[in-house]
């Protein structure tokens, strides 16, 4: 059995306690529960701030820690997706009390006190979980110590409806490989906010939602034959079908989140060499 390593806390040298008897490592040893305190974390490939940043951790999600290096590196498996990477020990905190609310709006401001002419202590991503222990006037009141306008916040079981409609609010988002917040996400990343929204589980890398949402459709090239919300994947990108004439996906192309004519764009990107692979329905 091959273990994809992007989801497996494993190395020569360290690997999680349940894998002992699967994976060959040096040591093994019990992960320690962590949440994000930073509005988002880089997870990396290597504990080095140049390594390529493989996805973000968002505020208030939680990972599982297995090491914390002498140089301020902490190498763990976020509890959502499995990601396993190495991001900065100072983006941890305790795992303190359990997550109550989630961010709805594309960002939202932290304020140290119930007043919008205060200096904001941090600006907080859609999807961003935070612990509420109460409400003073406008505002929710976060375990931290924070205030955010209740408006923008909404239970954990409350779900969007329409994962199309969610991923089009970050239009004009910049492209950023490896990213899932509003100030920059990459086109796996938007897919995965977008129907993480709507309760929907979804991997974080193409092949990996390639392989595992929805079901194949046969596409002839009819651009009547695709529906709203049908996933178009090629080799390394991921779109989403908003209508019969509309793409809408972060592309690096134009490095941000567009909306493209769908005829236009599917000539574009195989006319690059990368012809479309697959059309995934949910």
């Amino acid at each position: 059995m091959t273990l994809d390593p992007r989801l497996t806390p494993a190395r020569p040298d360290l690997a999680a306690r349940q894998l002992q008897g699967t994976v060959e490592a040096a040591r093994y040893v019990e992960g320690a529960p962590y949440r994000i305190a930073h509005a988002a974390a880089p997870l990396r490939r290597e504990p080095d701030p140049t390594s390529p940043l493989v996805t973000e951790a968002l505020h208030g999600e939680t990972i599982t820690v297995y090491e914390i290096d002498l140089e301020g590196w902490a190498w763990g498996q976020l509890d959502a997706d499995s990601y396993v990477g190495w991001l900065p020990e100072d983006a941890l905190a305790p795992a303190g009390a359990e997550a109550t609310h989630k961010v709805v709006a594309l960002r939202t401001p932290v304020f140290p006190g119930p007043s919008i002419k205060l200096p904001p202590v941090d600006l907080l991503s859609f999807g961003s979980r935070l612990a509420l222990i109460g409400t003073r006037e406008r505002f929710a009141v976060t375990a931290e110590g924070g205030f955010v306008f209740a408006g923008h916040l909404a239970p954990l079981d409350t779900f969007e409806e329409d994962f199309v409609a969610v991923a089009a609010r970050f239009l004009g988002a910049a492209y950023l490989w490896g990213g899932r917040s509003s100030l920059g996400l990459d086109c796996s990343g938007l897919v995965q906010v977008a129907l993480n929204a709507c309760g929907v589980p979804c991997p974080r890398d193409t092949d990996m939602q390639e392989n595992a949402m929805g079901t194949p459709v046969a596409f002839s090239g009819d651009l009547g034959e695709l529906r709203r919300g049908d996933l178009l994947y090629w080799p390394g990108h991921v779109g989403i079908v908003e209508d019969g004439a509309t793409l809408l996906h972060a592309t690096a192309h134009f490095m941000s989140v567009v909306r493209e004519p769908l005829g236009p764009a599917l000539a574009r990107i195989e006319a690059s060499g990368t012809p479309l692979r697959s059309v995934r329905r949910l």
